[in-house]
């Protein structure tokens, strides 16, 4: 290669010698560049610093169609017919505008009893409480009873629309339908504070509300951008389980 090389730069061999280095020099540099930019969105993943973040996403899951999915498969509490859940609060979650921080690194993630117990009448077990501070809530700078009194705050803020309370059938409507329904039972919500996720086949999985770290509805980040969420034009929301029985925390939102 190198005799083929000096052959073609004939008297300019000195020249040419230079200009090889020089190209070397920047693939090399060229190659690093790409690698980190690889790493980049993995590592805005998974690594984070406790309470550094811009924005909440406050998830509510439609808990029928995680029951659909995977939870009567795995027997789950959660999705037996004498505990017929609508939408439940899945998590509060710290979000950067792009990507998120998940499982900082706190001196202690334990979340004590009385506190999984008091979370109980809007979320669907104990082992959902607990991987919830452990993935988010050690991202937000507050401990278990601060990250917990916050997400209740910010729930007891969302008015669910009445058709989505307890529907004894499968609903079938689309993204757009779901966020009108939403900005009609609360008014100072705008569509770009909210998005919904569906999974296969087109079931709706969630609602994200978006609120900055202060606790004030605000528009959402790419994280939550409608197309990224769900692009399905129809989506299918199916019925709650069972005979629904009396909790009066829920019965107020009726």
């Amino acid at each position: 290669m190198r005799a083929r090389t000096a052959a073609r730069c004939g008297k300019q061999q000195e020249t040419c010698v230079i200009d090889l280095k020089r190209f070397r020099t920047a693939l090399s540099l060229t190659a690093v560049i790409v690698l980190l930019a690889g790493a980049t969105p993995a590592a805005a993943q998974r690594i984070g610093r406790a309470g550094d973040f811009d924005y909440y996403a406050l998830v509510l899951s439609w808990s029928p169609t995680y029951c659909a999915d995977v939870g009567q498969g795995r027997n789950d509490p959660q999705c037996n017919s004498v505990r017929p859940y609508a939408f439940v609060l899945h998590g509060l979650w710290p979000q950067y505008a792009r990507g998120y921080p998940e499982s900082c690194p706190v001196g202690n993630s334990f979340v004590p009893r009385p506190i999984i117990d008091g979370m109980l009448d809007i979320m669907p077990s104990p082992r959902l409480v607990i991987h919830e501070y452990r993935k988010h809530g050690t991202c937000s700078g507050l401990d278990p009873r601060g990250y917990f009194d916050t997400a209740r705050r910010l729930y007891d803020r969302i008015k669910i629309p009445s058709r989505y309370q307890s529907p004894d059938r499968q609903l079938v409507t689309s993204p757009a339908e779901i966020v009108k329904d939403f900005l009609a039972a609360n008014p100072e919500m705008k569509a770009d504070m909210l998005a919904v996720a569906c999974g296969r086949p087109n079931r709706v999985r969630e609602i994200r509300f978006c609120f900055s770290r202060e606790g004030q509805l605000r528009s959402c980040g790419r994280n939550e951008e409608q197309d990224r969420l769900c692009r399905a034009s129809s989506v299918v929301l199916p019925p709650v389980r069972g005979p629904r029985p009396f909790n009066p925390r829920f019965e107020r939102r009726i």
